[in-house]
């Protein structure tokens, strides 16, 4: 549950650890990635609290590194090395 509602997080990565490493949100190729959609994808991390953020269409895909100290979001321009 996310804030007491039934959703499900469309994909995990997990790292070495098994913690959450990157929470990918995937929407139809027909809905723009938009504010709410971003919104709702940082609303999900909130209980995961993962590092990275993918959100995607099939046509956009926007990658981000969350800084939850600051409470920034620095926008990537590729998907993170998993190794790295």
């Amino acid at each position: 549950k996310v804030f007491g509602q039934n959703k499900r997080y469309d994909i995990i990565v997990y790292d070495q650890d098994i913690k959450p490493y990157l929470l990918i949100e995937c929407k139809s190729h027909k809905e723009p990635i938009n504010q709410s959609v971003l919104d709702q994808a940082s609303r999900y991390n909130i209980t995961l609290n993962a590092p990275y953020l993918l959100v995607t269409n099939g046509v956009q895909t926007y990658c981000c590194a969350i800084d939850k100290g600051n409470k920034k979001v620095k926008f990537l321009r590729e998907v993170p090395n998993y190794n790295d």
